[in-house]
């Protein structure tokens, strides 16, 4: 095998600079997760392109980076992490700036594409380096470094992208990858020392390519869903069966090649395995609250996109503030008290979201924000590090890979879901309340302001506007019930975890790969 990077005397001498330039390629491709939401109205009229056109330009970037982070492990073990990390952010910027200076929708979703493509070694990667260059007894503090920059560009991505869009131009959101992505490749390639990648393991082509087939329909299913009306569209059939094909083919493989594209050493540790499955809900959290608070307030509340972020920005600063706390914490109480107590956090924010009303005060969005990324600092940091603690470091690469993976996954399922819910509770909750609104109903007649008649055509209008309004807001406090039940769900799970290993002996050389 290769010498592992913390072997290396230069790289323990070089570490400040080798966490900046992680930090830095980490918060790039954070912030490319959320920055393009924002500006897609604008990138719509610049390229002509329809409604559900335009949509490719989320989708492809989705769909590539999901196919190709398996491909981390095999890769980095294959020619060697720092030349991947190297072409991953060569590429990642390359793209950037080509989507930023594209003239037409292909264009743009083709390097969107190369985009996705190269970035999805970049998480995985930054992770596993950080955690081979720290001795175990520091890897909760290098796990709270790399999450502030894993949390901070999706939280941070939609108030900057929005900024950029109306203050400059749209392009900007990639435009802005460009310095980070300078610095972080001349970072690696002056500080990073590595050994020569030793693992020359057979490339399972087949399980690569049944694996990707499951996860590219998966995410075209999660993706074009909602657009589509779901199983009422052949296209979403076509994608659902894709996707179950493939997932079916890829276990067939794993189980029986003799060298899987997924090491199987890897799905035999159960600590990974259930770390894994409450990243996967917790990201389910994160995101869907992150794709439904911006809407709600903007739509229903009033609020302009800079109060929007104001109120929302919060839920940050609790993310960092805990982050922050939190790598002090690990390793002296037990790291799964801490999991659990940000899952109460989050809990207790989303019980109090599900009181959001038309006439709340911004009060409520702000604390509720604060409680839960204060919360989600406190699982995200520790999950990050336990997942990986009962793990041969040997497989931490590929392990990282895998997880990455699976936490995209939920973030995808849960925006999909939560918007189908909104969406079908929200025609059910309008069809519940017009049936109320007549005129032999002494409630009605009670509270309607002025300008609700049933009389005029105006007056229609006006009181179906309102109606929906209300039905969309019970809607939402809806969606904020069924993630309360999914941070119930995920509590007992903490239970099965097994906390890390106690650190090594002082002079005990710590073993990499």
């Amino acid at each position: 095998m290769s010498q592992g990077p913390s072997r290396n005397p230069d790289t323990v001498a070089n570490r400040p600079l080798i966490v900046l330039s992680i930090m830095t390629a980490t918060v790039m491709n954070s912030l490319d997760t959320t920055i393009a939401n924002v500006a897609l109205p604008h990138i719509q009229g610049s390229v002509s392109a329809s409604a559900d056109q335009i949509t490719w330009v989320l989708t492809s970037y989705i769909v590539a980076a999901a196919i190709m982070t398996p491909m981390t492990g095999w890769l980095a073990g294959r020619y060697g992490r720092k030349i991947v990390f190297m072409i991953s952010i060569a590429g990642f910027t390359f793209a950037s700036a080509l989507c930023g200076i594209a003239g037409s929708l292909a264009e743009i979703v083709g390097f969107r594409l190369l985009q996705g493509v190269c970035g999805a070694a970049l998480i995985p990667l930054s992770q596993a380096v950080l955690l081979d260059i720290y001795p175990r007894e520091k890897h909760g503090q290098a796990m709270a470094v790399w999450g502030m920059g894993a949390m901070l560009g999706p939280i941070m991505g939609p108030a900057l992208g929005g900024w950029l869009t109306e203050n400059y131009s749209w392009r900007w959101v990639f435009y802005i990858n460009l310095p980070f992505g300078v610095l972080s490749f001349l970072g690696f390639f002056l500080f990073l020392h590595e050994g020569r990648a030793a693992n020359h393991r057979k490339l399972d082509f087949t399980g690569f390519l049944a694996l990707s087939l499951g996860i590219g329909a998966l995410q075209l299913f999660l993706d074009r869903g909602q657009q589509k009306d779901w199983f009422s569209s052949p296209e979403i059939w076509v994608e659902a069966m894709l996707a179950l094909l493939g997932f079916y083919w890829a276990v067939v493989q794993t189980l029986g090649a003799a060298q899987p594209f997924i090491n199987r050493e890897v799905l035999r540790d159960k600590n990974f395995l259930v770390c894994t499955a409450v990243g996967f809900f917790i990201n389910i959290l994160l995101f869907a609250t992150l794709a439904l608070l911006p809407p709600m307030l903007e739509n229903l509340m009033g609020y302009p996109v800079v109060t929007t972020g104001l109120v929302t920005a919060p839920r940050g600063f609790g993310t960092l503030l805990s982050m922050f706390v939190v790598g002090r914490m690990v390793g002296r109480i037990d790291t799964r008290l801490i999991i659990l107590s940000g899952l109460i956090l989050t809990a207790i924010s989303l019980w109090q979201m599900t009181h959001v009303n038309l006439q709340m005060s911004a009060n409520l969005v702000v604390f509720a924000g604060l409680s839960q990324g204060f919360g989600v600092g406190l699982v995200f940091v520790p999950l990050s590090t336990v997942v990986f603690s009962t793990l041969d470091p040997r497989l931490r690469t590929e392990a990282a890979g895998l997880y990455t993976l699976v936490r995209n996954i939920g973030s995808s399922v849960g925006i999909s879901v939560l918007q189908s819910i909104l969406t079908q509770k929200t025609q059910t909750v309008h069809a519940d309340l017009i049936r109320h609104v007549r005129p032999d109903n002494p409630t009605f007649r009670a509270f309607a302001p002025p300008g609700w008649t049933l009389s005029t055509p105006h007056g229609l209008a006006f009181i179906d506007a309102e109606v929906t309004r209300q039905a969309a807001m019970i809607s939402y406090a809806d969606c904020f019930k069924f993630m309360l039940t999914i941070a119930f769900v995920a509590m007992p799970m903490v239970l099965l975890m097994r906390p890390p290993r106690q650190a090594p002996a002082k002079g005990e050389v710590h073993a990499v790969e």
